[in-house]
């Protein structure tokens, strides 16, 4: 975070490669361009971009008329979604001499290219332009190479006839890349991997197995789901249904929606109206962001257990290898603090649809439990896993 002096002195030197004014946040299209493009940092200049909400183009005070909703209004456009790999931000209000601003300071990501829905955003001088094939290019060849996440790193032994190319082509690229961008740049199919940060140093790496491979439970043993349905309330009470879901998670996310609509259960109530109202025991919504999220947030390293779902006849568990992750913890979990252990495997449920916005699974699930009558879930955090029970609708 910049001290006041250091604003001061920024915005007295006008708009630049680094900086830019906006009157307000009636312009948001322009305000996520800017960030996408400041997080990409085309000339590596390694410092952080900023945009100051509340300067006219000049630098005149056109001032924040409620910097707190102003400065949630920019978070959620910067990490909601639309902006994928998420950028490293920073967003609050300052009053300086007398001007009321919000400041949003982008820092350089470490795994450009950085998209605003599909298309690359860079600097150049003054103004955010799309990125060219080239300048793309450029971006993802920088890419730092040191400490990467798990599903950044490249997976030993694989080759590209281990990964679904053909879904890649029909499903993935048309959703993460915007329509104009795919028929302007003809590129090879290694490049657009490159691009999409599923090849590592030239390499597959786990993010892309997890997302396109074929099979990767044979290179990841606990890359699958396992689902019991009890027909009592302990373990070890009858299995009325068992299912192992393997294959890519994209393929593991739509058999298990199937199978937890199967098993949903309602009842029909007869009102003193001789209306009918009908109450599933669970709503499928909550279940599938759960369920969503334990896929997504567990670990992979040091274990071979699957994320395991245990069906009872009055509740449900959930239970997925790995403990909560950078800065979330038991405190600010589900209240919308995000860290990824795993980022790219992340982007691409949002990509592909089964991530609405980030952050958003656990407080959905829960308002979805409540409309229905389902008592809040009961979470439970340990260092090596995380499991949450949901008891049924009475």
């Amino acid at each position: 975070m910049h001290t006041e002096q250091e604003l001061l002195e920024l915005m007295r030197s006008g708009e630049s490669d680094r900086v830019e004014f906006k009157p307000s946040t009636a312009q948001g299209t322009a305000i996520r361009r800017a960030i996408c493009a400041f997080a990409n940092d085309l000339e590596d200049r390694g410092d952080s971009g900023l945009i100051f909400v509340g300067l006219s183009d000049d630098g005149s005070c056109a001032g924040s008329n409620n910097p707190d909703e102003d400065q949630q209004k920019l978070s959620n456009w910067a990490l909601g979604g639309d902006i994928l790999p998420l950028p490293d931000v920073e967003i609050y209000p300052r009053e300086i001499e007398g001007c009321s601003i919000v400041v949003v300071e982008i820092r350089p990501h470490a795994e450009p290219p950085v998209r605003y829905q599909g298309q690359v955003w860079v600097r150049v001088g003054t103004t955010n332009r799309r990125a060219t094939p080239e300048q793309e290019q450029r971006l993802a060849e920088r890419r730092r190479g040191g400490d990467l996440p798990f599903d950044h790193r490249p997976a030993a032994g694989l080759e590209w006839g281990d990964l679904d190319l053909d879904y890649f082509e029909r499903e993935y690229l048309p959703n993460a890349v915007a329509p104009q961008v795919l028929e302007e740049n003809k590129r090879s199919l290694e490049d657009q991997l490159l691009a999409l940060r599923f090849l590592t140093k030239g390499h597959v790496n786990h993010g892309a197995l997890l997302v396109l491979g074929h099979d990767p439970a044979a290179h990841i043993p606990g890359a699958y789901l396992q689902f019991l349905r009890i027909d009592g309330t302990e373990l070890g009470d009858p299995i009325k249904d068992e299912k192992t879901l393997t294959g890519a998670l994209p393929g593991i996310m739509g058999q298990l929606d199937t199978l937890l609509e199967m098993h949903v259960q309602v009842a029909v109530d007869i009102e003193a109206s001789h209306r009918e109202q009908r109450k599933p025991d669970y709503p499928v919504v909550a279940l599938q962001q759960l369920a969503r999220n334990a896929l997504i947030h567990r670990t992979y390293e040091g274990t071979h257990a699957p994320v395991r779902i245990y069906w009872f006849n009055d509740r449900v568990e959930m239970h997925n290898p790995g403990g909560l992750y950078g800065q979330v913890t038991s405190g600010n979990f589900g209240k919308g603090v995000t860290d990824y252990r795993n980022p790219l495997i992340a982007e691409a449920m949002h990509v592909l649809g089964y991530v609405q916005r980030f952050g958003f699974g656990v407080p959905l699930a829960r308002r979805h439990l409540r409309n229905n009558g389902n008592p809040e879930p009961d979470f439970q955090f340990e260092p090596t896993y995380v499991a949450v029970t949901v008891r049924a609708a009475e």
